[in-house]
């Protein structure tokens, strides 16, 4: 078999996307966590975006797409207010996004954190209370937990930061 190759995701990559990100929000709901993406989140114009930005970035072996999650570098404006807590450091920093996979691939949050630290030393990423796999594959890759945010439509999310 392959190695898994990360490389940025092209316009051709994203109906094989949205079915990784169909097969997450699954798996989601299978875990416990059937709110955090509902039934259509990521939209397809928000993962277009960030294809077009060179923001998404995908897993793929011998050919097949099986993962994905967007490395945002600059300011997120929701992570501007904190509550509970404080960031670590004000340097700049990276976000990951969206980290989704197929189950075809073992440690996808891992691989995407070795890779965006290669971009940026200072990572930050959030989480829903209810998305206890991503919270200890989360805590699993060094990050710390640093409190609550809120997102666009003003719901919490548990806010992380590793700082290489």
């Amino acid at each position: 078999m392959q190695d898994v190759v990360i490389r940025k995701a092209v316009r051709a990559d994203l109906d094989p996307v949205m079915e990784v990100y169909a097969s997450a929000r699954r798996f989601m709901k299978e875990t416990g966590n059937p709110t955090q993406w509902g039934d259509d989140f990521p939209p397809r114009e928000l993962i277009d975006g960030r294809i077009r930005r060179g923001e998404l970035y995908v897993l793929a072996q011998e050919g097949a797409i099986h993962a994905a999650f967007a490395l945002v570098l600059g300011p997120d404006p929701t992570y501007a207010r904190i509550e509970g807590g404080s960031w670590e450091s004000d340097s700049p920093y990276g976000t990951l996004h969206q980290v989704a996979s197929d189950g075809n691939i073992r440690g996808v949050f891992q691989r995407a954190v070795r890779f965006s630290l290669c971009s940026r030393g200072h990572l930050r990423v959030d989480t829903h209370a209810d998305n206890k796999v991503m919270q200890a594959a989360i805590l699993r890759a060094g990050f710390q937990y640093r409190g609550i945010i809120y997102v666009r439509d003003h719901s919490p999310r548990l806010a992380y930061e590793l700082v290489a």
